[in-house]
């Protein structure tokens, strides 16, 4: 048998600061690795704290083409999940630091869940999901 896992995703973002604080200080990611490649490029990896879920590569757009996606990267459907155990806990949180969420919580056969979006334009569900 093969261990393999999805243990990073890359998001195009227009800038490695300003993505870090919306992920850290706003989502309450942690910051892995943050390194220096040269050329102003950064090599940094964020995820949520306490997670074992993938991680996110924040990738700054350096041509036309990469710009061209950042807050698109799904084709205008949600593209990202993040997966918690108290919805309404987080759900709160994330109000208190001023993430915009696009409607109000909804209860669904899979769980409980909301849209919000990044600071580019993404969109996200916030989802706990309910016991099997």
């Amino acid at each position: 048998m093969t261990d393999k896992s999805l243990f990073l995703v890359s998001l195009v973002v227009d800038d490695y600061d300003r993505a870090k604080v919306f992920y850290c200080d706003d989502l309450g990611f942690i910051c892995i690795e943050d390194t220096p490649l040269g050329d102003a490029k950064r090599w940094v990896v964020v995820a949520p704290k306490g997670g074992n879920g993938a991680a996110l590569l924040l990738a700054k757009a350096d041509n036309d083409r990469q710009r061209a996606v950042i807050g698109n990267q799904a084709g205008g459907r949600v593209g990202f999940f993040l997966k918690t155990d108290d919805f309404a806990r987080d759900h709160a949180a994330m109000l208190a630091r001023g993430v915009c969420f696009i409607e109000e919580p909804r209860h669904e056969a899979y769980g409980i869940v909301a849209v919000f979006i990044d600071p580019y334009g993404n969109t996200w569900d916030l989802i706990e999901h309910t016991a099997r």
